[in-house]
């Protein structure tokens, strides 16, 4: 059974049952991590990160959430040999000590982030100690918070396009054109960047952009049957690619 065909299945089993929420976890908070994370034992967990929010509503770092990730966690334990846990996931704030026992974080609508003089110094420890940070879900007019934010971390560094070439577009499905990358309601081409150690994209990559897209809102939604299967699982092989990625890297 080749891996393409099982990620079908996979998606497709996900479709004909209803994601069922993990209990509620009393609200978010604006400035800190949850204390009801998953227990650190050495099992992959899905980390979102945070960022101080005043309004009455869902907050941006919040979109998605817990859906898009429980999806993505069911796809990667059927088809990797990644050891993670299902059973929860866990929201951190950049001056949770606790990130650092975390190969990856994910980071959604970087175009509201901000963060405290601690938090980029802690962001900035954490990614040079070998961490790895994903940030999605976000359109062009928010790209300069974003470059804003990652600047104050590594303020010699600036972003690189990527093409299909580099290894994180091949670290476990091969996609070797981004015109197979859905584009789920933005205006535009999906656009990935990556910060370099040293500006060398040959080195380690510290972080890496979907830039003009919103590749979770179709982990979200797959259970539902808003958008195509195909479209579905490409945006899956990318989450899984880039996860994969930031795990062996």
């Amino acid at each position: 059974m080749t891996k393409t065909f099982r990620l079908v299945l996979v998606v497709a089993l996900i479709a004909a049952s209803s994601v069922t929420m993990l209990a509620q976890r009393g609200g978010y908070r604006s400035s800190n991590s949850y204390s009801g994370n998953v227990p650190y034992d050495g099992r992959f967990v899905f980390v979102r990160m945070s960022y101080p929010w005043s309004g009455r509503q869902q907050p941006y770092w919040a979109h998605d959430y817990q859906e898009g990730e429980l999806n993505l966690l069911k796809i990667m334990q059927s088809i990797t040999n990644v050891p993670l846990h299902l059973d929860g996931t866990s929201i951190m704030s950049y001056d949770d000590p606790e990130m650092f026992k975390h190969p990856v974080i994910y980071q959604c609508e970087p175009g509201y982030w901000g963060m405290t003089d601690e938090q980029v110094k802690a962001l900035r420890a954490y990614l040079l100690k070998g961490g790895f940070i994903i940030l999605d879900d976000f359109p062009a007019w928010a790209w300069q918070n974003t470059d804003l934010q990652m600047s104050r971390v590594f303020p010699d560094l600036h972003w690189i396009d990527l093409t299909p070439e580099h290894p994180i577009f091949h670290s476990f499905f091969e996609i070797d054109s981004f015109d197979i990358i859905p584009q789920y309601y933005m205006q535009g081409r999906p656009i990935f960047r990556g910060l370099f150690e040293g500006n060398d994209p040959k080195k380690r990559m510290y972080a890496v952009a979907n830039y003009n897209t919103d590749i979770s809102e179709y982990w979200e939604h797959s259970a539902m049957g808003f958008k195509p299967v195909a479209d579905n699982n490409e945006a899956f092989k990318l989450g899984i690619n880039e996860f994969v990625y930031g795990i062996t890297h």
